[in-house]
């Protein structure tokens, strides 16, 4: 793994962290996303990966972009317009694409501000939880842009339309208690507290059945633009996966002999 991005895998928790604390850890260039795709891909390859946490080096969470390569030429933006749509489809793009298709599940610790891209990327995490020291914003008309990773798909469905519009439309930077407030975090906590808050919530995650919690996830996820019949029946078809798996039958034992139930994936 690259100094870029640290990696930490303990009790089925895999621990992410984003490390250009010099930069305020930036993820828009070509190494920082590589990193964290090829991270994030054998994550969910993985069935011993129970849940994954995403945090930052430093006093950042993360910058999103790095502004000293957004001149013509620089970073993503290229002289002519074509090719700076293909750099964003090959770079930034890709991680709402597999964030979007993976199954394993992701939480992001906000340890600090989480700007622009950043803000976007703990709205692909499934469960945002925040420092009280982190800061939230869809900055990208403060610099004339727009939201080329997604972020108008992503932020609505997280905070709702008219919350987003008003962070996307005015770029203001909103505290850890106003992203409680709209939903856009799960919880806040004092900054020596986020990342044992952040592991006690991947290991109650992790306690579970991998199985039944990836499909889970990807029911949930699915749910977003499906029909509720659409859902029925995807939710049939996992039901009936789960039913024979051996974790299930564990579950069952474990309820009527009045133990701890072993879950090993299987």
């Amino acid at each position: 793994m690259s100094d870029i991005l640290l990696s930490e895998f303990s009790d089925g928790i895999l621990t992410l962290t984003l490390n250009q604390p010099e930069l305020r850890n930036p993820i828009s260039s070509p190494a920082a996303i590589d990193a964290l795709c090829a991270a994030i891909e054998r994550a969910d390859g993985d069935m011993a990966c129970r849940a994954v946490i995403i945090t930052g080096a430093g006093s950042a969470f993360s910058s999103g972009g790095d502004l000293s390569t957004m001149k013509l030429g620089g970073g993503l933006n290229d002289p002519s317009p074509a090719k700076t749509r293909r750099n964003y489809r090959n770079g930034i793009q890709r991680l709402p694409l597999l964030f979007e298709s993976i199954e394993v599940p992701v939480i992001a610790a906000v340890n600090g501000p989480a700007v622009g891209a950043a803000c976007d990327l703990t709205c692909m995490c499934d469960i945002r939880i925040a420092s009280d020291k982190a800061k939230f914003a869809e900055s990208f008309v403060k610099i004339g842009l727009v939201a080329g990773d997604g972020g108008a798909w992503l932020l609505p469905r997280v905070i709702g339309w008219a919350k987003a519009s008003e962070m996307a439309f005015t770029g203001r930077m909103i505290d850890a208690n106003e992203a409680l407030a709209c939903g856009l975090v799960s919880r806040v906590v004092a900054p020596e507290a986020l990342m044992d808050e952040a592991r006690a919530l991947a290991a109650q995650i992790a306690a579970n059945p991998p199985h039944a919690v990836r499909m889970t996830k990807r029911l949930i996820r699915e749910s977003r633009l499906a029909s509720l019949s659409a859902i029925l029946e995807a939710s049939a078809a996992a039901q009936a996966l789960c039913h024979t798996t051996r974790d299930h039958q564990e579950a069952v034992d474990a309820f009527f002999e009045k133990r701890a139930p072993q879950f090993d994936g299987n």
